[in-house]
């Protein structure tokens, strides 16, 4: 845990330090974005498999650069210069990429189907929580973005996934689910993730109705989550957002902070639908697979595993709200179909 409270530390200092530097003219280059997720699947009637997770991030303003700015620590200097050639590079017409810290925390949970079940059932999935915390960056022009983080925590019951979900239970009147004794055991988690995420085309159909399509392209290493991911998200609507896109709480998806040009600066409001996919080829589960080091319930995961999506968000003054139901495919052997859940996400940058 010492590791964990110096990289929280750290963390700070770097978004404290972030703020500093007013290298823009640009008022979405000085904006801080504080975006805040939801995710649960009693909005679609089930409490089961992923039925619960909260994520809060705050991205700072443009800091300047990630290479020369004597504010960042050398580490992370020279760590970004090994990164360099995966920034992502300005089209003739755009201006040089902008760069910006994020921080994160966040906590998701899974249970199985059966909540009266007080012992293992083996064919079905272990009780899980995850309480972490992110940190990492951005780099992004009009058209192109790229993240990097590290999420560092706590799988097993130090995560406090049951404490939160009996809390919750018992706020809204609802049966607690009774297994929780067989959940996994206490193991620090760590993930480093990187995703890519391209607009591919951008236009206007009529009177400010536009459309555009994002895709995305992605990795994640650790013993919490290791997969190659990949896929898109296609949005219609009136005064489209320069963001990247309505994502959902998984890591990575911090898309709201916006950009040049972006409606939220000039006192103009908009609505939008949006649809998209997420792939993913899955090496390593951990509430799947259990635990690394010790033996715990798990059981056989499915390599292939996709998300699609479809909602509507709206934009407003220096605010956006998003709606959307998401459809999960099966995650493993005997699991009963796929899983709903919907999410709530509101951004706000100020």
């Amino acid at each position: 845990m010492d590791t964990l409270a110096r990289s929280v530390t750290l963390a700070g200092a770097l978004l404290v330090s972030a703020a500093a530097p007013a290298y823009a003219s640009n008022p979405a280059d000085n904006a801080w974005t504080l975006n805040l997720y939801f995710e649960n699947d009693l909005f679609t009637d089930s409490d089961q498999q992923y039925t619960n997770g909260v994520r809060a991030s705050w991205v700072s303003p443009e800091i300047g650069s990630f290479i020369d700015d004597p504010a960042i620590p050398a580490w992370v200097r020279h760590t970004n210069e090994l990164l360099q050639k995966l920034d992502p590079q300005p089209a003739p017409f755009e201006r040089d990429p902008s760069h910006r810290f994020i921080l994160t925390l966040g906590q998701q949970m899974y249970t199985p189907e059966d909540r009266d079940r007080e012992t293992l059932d083996p064919s079905d999935r272990p009780y899980a929580g995850w309480l972490y915390l992110g940190f990492g960056y951005h780099t992004q022009t009009r058209h192109k973005l790229k993240s990097f983080e590290v999420n560092l925590g706590v799988v097993g019951p130090w995560s406090l996934a049951e404490e939160s979900q009996n809390l919750i239970h018992d706020i809204r009147g609802f049966e607690r689910f009774k297994g929780w004794d067989n959940q996994l055991h206490n193991e620090p988690g760590i993930q480093l993730l990187f995703e890519r995420k391209q607009r591919l085309f951008h236009g206007g159909l009529f009177d400010n109705i536009q459309h555009d399509l994002i895709g995305h392209a992605g990795a994640s290493l650790g013993n919490v989550a290791t997969y190659i991911n990949a896929g898109a998200e296609y949005r219609i609507g009136y005064m489209l957002p320069q963001d990247f896109g309505t994502s959902a709480l998984r890591t990575g998806g911090d898309n709201s902070t916006p950009g040049p040009g972006d409606p939220r600066f000039h006192d103009q409001w908009g609505v939008h639908l949006f649809l998209s996919m997420d792939g993913r080829w899955v090496l390593r589960d951990i509430f799947l697979d259990g635990n690394t080091f010790r033996d715990s319930h798990s059981v056989d995961k499915k390599a292939l595993v996709a998300d699609a999506a479809w909602g509507v968000a709206a934009t407003w003054d220096r605010w956006k709200l998003s709606l959307a139901r998401y459809y999960r495919t099966s995650q493993f052997d005997h699991q009963d179909g796929g899983h709903n859940f919907g999410s709530l996400a509101l951004s706000y940058s100020f």
